[in-house]
């Protein structure tokens, strides 16, 4: 999903979940949004994964799409190596809620 259909897709969709994903060791940080389906959805900058810098800027971004709220989420590197996805769903271990 492109950034300029993000705020469509927000304005449609009324129970999503967007979680700011970053991997262990890295500094970059990317877009997902859940539906209420399940279906996940990477946000793209003209086909290719949207990384930001900082989180200040994925702020700006998810702001100006109308989103206040999401969840951070750190892959670790043991889930990587052995081929396992990572454990959104698990509130106490993987994600903080961002408010911004």
């Amino acid at each position: 999903m492109e950034f300029q259909e993000l705020k469509d897709f927000v304005a449609r969709h009324d129970n999503i979940e967007v979680r700011v994903i970053t991997h262990a060791g890295s500094h970059f940080y990317q877009i997902e949004v859940e539906d209420s389906e399940g279906r996940r959805h990477m946000i793209t900058r003209r086909g290719k994964p949207g990384l930001f810098r900082s989180l200040d800027d994925v702020y700006l971004e998810l702001k100006r799409a109308g989103i206040h709220r999401a969840y951070l989420v750190q892959q670790v590197p043991h889930d990587e190596m052995i081929g396992h996805e990572a454990h959104y769903h698990d509130p106490l271990t993987s994600r903080m809620p961002l408010v911004f």
